[in-house]
């Protein structure tokens, strides 16, 4: 055993150096045992120590893995639902121009003014502006005559039926169309007839 004062080497069971005769410490055995003991008591509250943190670790990586994937499935929700929104606003659109394309194939001529007498005559009226068609008819007085139906218009548009001396007594009619931007003025002159009629229509 070795002398703390000195440093001499003494024998195991020496109680006293015996070269300076200083007390020599003998180490106890149960304080090698509560050394001992501490020693692991302090290794378990490591280990435990390392347990506890590395379940905190795993919790908090596991919650960040469910937020992500949650955070995809709602990005992923979002993409489908603009996705459906984008179709229906395609549908809509579709619907709207079929409906518009139906709307415009859905004009039709309408009748805007209808005329007809008798005899010999004239008379002027006005025809409003746009896509007009005119149609006229006449049936003559059997008199051997120049007979007619003249429908004239200031625009220069015109039509009409007639019957020469040796013509046959029957109905004729004619028809024709223009377009104007603006009012015209047409005139009906008709010359020994038993009827006639002029009827204006409008694409509308």
């Amino acid at each position: 055993m070795k002398c703390s004062k000195c440093g001499f080497e003494n024998k195991d069971k020496a109680k006293f150096c015996t070269k300076c005769g200083n007390p020599l410490a003998v180490e106890s055995p149960q304080q090698n045992v509560a050394s001992s003991n501490n020693s692991k008591y302090i290794i378990i509250a490591l280990i435990a120590i390392i347990i506890v943190l590395a379940g905190v670790f795993g919790y908090f990586a596991m919650s960040n893995g469910q937020d992500s994937v949650q955070s995809n499935d709602a990005s992923q929700e979002n993409a489908s639902q603009q996705a459906e929104s984008a179709d229906d606003s395609a549908k809509t659109t579709t619907t709207s121009s079929k409906q518009t394309s139906e709307v415009a194939d859905e004009k039709s001529w309408e009748s805007i003014g209808s005329y007809s007498g008798s005899g010999s005559g004239s008379q002027t009226i006005s025809v409003p502006e746009g896509k007009i068609m005119v149609k006229l008819s006449a049936y003559p007085i059997k008199n051997y005559a120049t007979n007619h139906l003249y429908v004239t218009g200031s625009n220069g548009q015109s039509g009409g039926v007639d019957w020469g001396s040796k013509s046959a007594v029957e109905t004729r009619s004619d028809s024709f169309t223009y377009t104007s931007s603006s009012e015209e003025t047409f005139v009906i002159d008709y010359y020994e007839t038993v009827n006639w009629e002029v009827e204006f229509f409008r694409y509308q």
